[in-house]
């Protein structure tokens, strides 16, 4: 589990420019990330595994915010709408429980029409409910941009995903779309339960 978040961390430090690849190139839709970073920016959401919020600011103030440094006319109650926190938008982001502040930072992610979202563990440490409104928000927007984003959760991967990759100690062990996967790989189990009677 540390390795595949500490690899994740390394692709997302490089499609978001923090970092300059050491060889090579990463085209996003098309531009080139050593020559066309700042366009490429514009058009990439990113939600890390770990929220990046200030307290103070109300729910509302942070797509404004983060619209703003993306330099877009940002599309805030539609977002809200769709993370289920139209009631909560004037509310600071410190009354909001984790589930909330998971919603908000995944609709930050999508502020601008993102092209491209990295969403790294977007359902962790959510109940039930808000992990099931997630994956409705993702697949709702998944059809308009490219989603990349890991998870531990394999039922997660099957419903969101059009392609899975499987990494284990640092090396890709399988690729592929989930019906190819479990066709190939899945061995099934068997379960036999014995009523006793008394």
């Amino acid at each position: 589990m540390i390795l595949l978040n500490f690899l994740f961390s390394c692709v997302r430090s490089l499609l978001t420019g923090l970092y300059p690849p050491s060889s090579g190139t990463i085209i996003i839709n098309g531009k080139d990330i050593r020559s066309d970073l700042a366009a490429i920016r514009t058009e990439l959401g990113v939600c890390p595994q770990y929220d990046v919020l200030f307290n103070m600011l109300t729910v509302r103030e942070h797509l404004l915010f983060y619209g703003s440094v993306k330099n877009t006319s940002c599309t805030e109650v539609i977002a809200l709408e769709d993370v289920d926190l139209s009631q909560h938008q004037y509310k600071p982001v410190g009354a909001l429980s984790g589930g909330m502040k998971r919603r908000l930072s995944i609709a930050i992610s999508f502020v601008g029409n993102s092209k491209t979202v990295v969403l790294d563990e977007p359902t962790s440490g959510v109940d039930p409910c808000s992990r099931r409104s997630i994956w409705d928000v993702l697949l709702k927007y998944k059809a308009g941009c490219t989603l990349i984003f890991t998870t531990h959760h394999l039922d997660e991967a099957e419903v969101l995903s059009d392609h899975i990759a499987i990494l284990h100690h640092g090396q890709l062990r399988c690729w592929g779309s989930p019906s190819y996967l479990r066709e190939t790989y899945g061995q099934g189990h068997s379960l036999t339960l014995t009523k006793k009677v008394c």
